[in-house]
């Protein structure tokens, strides 16, 4: 790991604080986009399409990029890949603008912005890490679960407020400028590189893949972990893109319902990462994050037992799940952040995401047509069950237990990059 300057605090809170605010309009334009498609449309089929679009960058640029942020300067990137969203976003404003819009349109940008996400977002987690010190890595990992806790409370109100009071094209002029704030920090903020990143002497871009396969292939508890991500995606995914749909077809509400959801699934997550960071979980992380999935499993399955009379139940059962979040992910990424050679982990983050999204797309294809025909609930009741179950079976998996014990220690004889890091601005 690098000496962190005695200042480390102020450069990542910094762009901290610009993630936050370009995060902000993020939501608001998810909020208001998926709004949108369903009142445009009222199908299933087309709010999984949706999904799909966003979906498909992660799974198909997610290996590459991650290679790619190992090489090249993680603030640039970022950089690059930010302003791409906020291009994206003014170019669907000015097709709202004239008035030509399509929900094609809106899968074209939607795929756009995630395909600049894809890059964004393994980039900042390997800064992260090269950013703070190792103790207080899980105290930012909470600290993530409090910021998407809060834009979750937020976004939603404000984005079907906002629906109420400008055009489309206005709340998409909003995450413009949010986009802008959020790159604003990258102009100035010290941002250290591993060694790789600087040295010269790299290997081909094939040969550096392979090392971040090897990586992942040779620790079984990864491989676990990414197998019971597969099954999970190819259900959570789609059971969160219909939920507008639940809330109107099932449920007989519209924007304010959805943002009553929404944003109670957000206090659920300040909830959960406060209890975390009381609770501090238990000694082996692992243990906590499965004691999290099976109380998010339980959640989702009541969301989808809810009567049609009874949405008070459904809003329960999602802060429930809501709570269960961060006890999920919290630590499983404090494990990645502490344990993965700080070389390589531009490459695995990018390789975890890819791999735990990789049957979302198969997920939403069977989800739109499924929900058309036997209900949007059905859905629910489906990916609860099954992530109960494979969360309690977890438990008898030594492999999986013992993940941060059996972690690889070091990148591949084949990477010949050093695991020092050189503090490098760009």
């Amino acid at each position: 790991m690098p000496t962190l300057p005695a200042n480390w605090k102020l450069h990542f809170g910094a762009l901290f604080a610009g993630q936050a605010v370009s995060l902000f309009g993020s939501g608001l334009v998810q909020f208001a986009l998926v709004w949108y498609l369903t009142q445009t449309t009222g199908s299933a089929t087309v709010l999984a399409t949706a999904t799909l679009a966003a979906t498909l960058p992660g799974i198909v640029l997610g290996p590459p990029a991650g290679v790619l942020v190992d090489r090249w300067n993680r603030r640039w990137v970022m950089f690059a890949a930010d302003g791409l969203v906020a291009l994206a976003t003014l170019a669907l404003a000015y097709l709202f603008w004239v008035g030509v819009a399509q929900p094609w349109h809106v899968y074209v940008i939607m795929f756009i912005r995630s395909a600049g996400q894809t890059f964004q977002s393994p980039a900042l987690q390997a800064s992260t890490s090269l950013m703070v010190p190792r103790e207080h890595l899980a105290r930012v990992a909470g600290f993530n679960q409090m910021l998407q806790g809060g834009l979750g409370i937020l976004a939603p109100p404000i984005g079907a407020l906002l629906l109420a009071l400008l055009p489309l094209q206005g709340v998409l002029a909003i995450d413009f400028i949010t986009a802008l704030v959020g790159l604003s920090p990258l102009l100035f903020v010290r941002i250290p590189q591993p060694a790789a990143v600087a040295s010269a002497e790299r290997g081909s871009f094939g040969g550096e893949l392979r090392a971040g396969l090897r990586y992942v292939a040779v620790w079984p508890g990864m491989l676990l972990l990414l197998s019971m991500a597969l099954v999970l995606n190819l259900l959570f995914t789609p059971a969160s893109a219909l939920l507008p749909l639940l809330v109107r077809n099932h449920f007989g509400g519209g924007a304010p319902q959805l943002a009553a959801l929404e944003s109670t699934f957000g206090i659920g997550v300040i909830a959960g990462s406060l209890l975390l960071g009381v609770w501090g979980g238990f000694k082996r992380r692992i243990f906590t994050s499965l004691l999290g999935l099976v109380g998010l499993g339980l959640g989702f399955f009541l969301i989808g037992a809810a009567p049609a009379n009874a949405f008070w139940f459904a809003v329960a059962a999602m802060g429930l799940a809501a709570v269960m979040q961060p006890i999920t992910n919290g630590p499983l990424m404090a494990i990645l952040q502490a344990t993965v050679a700080p070389e390589m982990q531009g490459r695995v983050f990018a390789l975890v995401g890819a791999g735990a999204t990789a049957m979302t797309p198969l997920g939403l294809l069977l989800a739109g047509p499924a929900a058309d025909w036997l209900g949007v609930q059905f859905w629910f009741l489906l990916s609860g069950a099954v992530c109960v179950v494979m969360a309690l079976g977890a438990f008898f998996m030594p492999a999986l237990l013992n993940i941060e014990r059996h972690a690889p220690t070091a990148a591949p004889a084949a990477n010949t990059a050093a695991s020092e890091t050189a503090s490098a601005a760009g």
